[in-house]
């Protein structure tokens, strides 16, 4: 039985749930813990009306932290979110607090599984995570550049009339302002990405991708159904055992780091790395954003 807590019940929590429920995902228990008891009990009960519609039978229930006992995966969303003209690193110490409270209680119980972490600043919510559990690093998973992946693979189609699917780039380093595109990596079908894309361009395309949060937060206050899909392909990829390339955050022990970065994922969590030749002006772009992380982290007080 695969089986999966999710922790905070907000818009991103949300947003994921119903994406598993509207699919056919290879879940077969879904459990809602919040801090509003209330709310997880409504959300619970809307899940389940809806599932009599899916694809796929699942299990919904609003729980507690017991629950984590036989889970697969413990997804936390809950925390604080960004405002309107705030970074994502403006969130650390706001979200450290909720994260002791969230994985004290779950370092109560017999959870032997997998994080998945959605809550920004996620890079560094990602490692607070692994030290705090004392999990390692390859059963903790941020969704990392995922979604700035996904934003990325979206303009390019747009500006190009070619289905997303056949688009291969990816955003990496911070899942924030320092994130960088390496576009000497990015493939149309088998052409370099170059043959489509001039520099200006690229430029107004990486412009875009790292601004895209902002101008949905200034519009409707939050960001959720984009992330909400890329946390539900993450599941797909552990419970399908799939060895799928997702820009997620993970701590890299070559690096050490956690930065999002293309990994591959399977039913263990964290393969292996999909290590990238980057000339020298892109793996500068890379470093900047690395040393930008490493800085922060290394200033932590947990």
């Amino acid at each position: 039985m695969n089986k999966v807590v999710l922790v905070g019940c907000g818009n991103v929590g949300m947003s994921y749930a119903f994406c598993l429920v509207n699919s056919a995902s290879n879940v077969d228990e879904l459990v809602l813990i919040d801090i509003n008891k209330d709310k997880a009990l409504g959300e619970a009960l809307d899940l389940m009306h809806a599932s009599s519609c899916s694809k796929r039978k699942i299990k919904i229930k609003a729980g507690d932290y017991s629950e984590c006992n036989d889970a697969d995966i413990v997804c936390i969303s809950a925390g604080k979110n960004q405002d309107i003209g705030e970074t994502r690193l403006d969130l650390i110490e706001k979200n450290i607090s909720v994260f002791k409270s969230i994985i004290n209680e779950i370092n109560k119980t017999k959870f032997n599984g997998i994080y998945l972490i959605a809550t920004n600043p996620l890079d560094i919510m990602t490692y607070v995570t692994m030290k705090l559990s004392n999990f390692p690093a390859n059963r903790v998973i941020g969704s990392g550049t995922t979604l700035d992946t996904a934003r990325l693979r979206f303009l390019i189609s747009e500006q190009l009339d070619i289905n997303p699917k056949n688009i291969h780039a990816y955003v990496i380093g911070e899942h924030g302002d320092s994130e960088m595109i390496p576009w000497s990596t990015a493939r149309i079908g088998l052409n370099s990405v170059d043959k489509y894309l001039n520099k200006s361009t690229k430029n107004k395309i990486l412009k875009n991708v790292r601004n895209s949060a902002y101008e949905i937060i200034n519009k409707k206050g939050n960001t959720a159904y984009g992330i909400g899909m890329c946390l539900k392909n993450i599941t797909d990829a552990i419970f399908d055992n799939s060895n799928t390339i997702f820009t997620v955050s993970t701590y890299i022990d070559k690096l050490k780091c956690t930065i999002g970065y293309p990994t591959i994922i399977n039913r263990n969590g964290v393969k292996d790395y999909n290590y990238l030749n980057m000339p020298k002006e892109e793996q500068d772009d890379f470093n900047k954003s690395l040393k930008l992380l490493k800085t922060t982290i290394n200033n932590l007080k947990i």
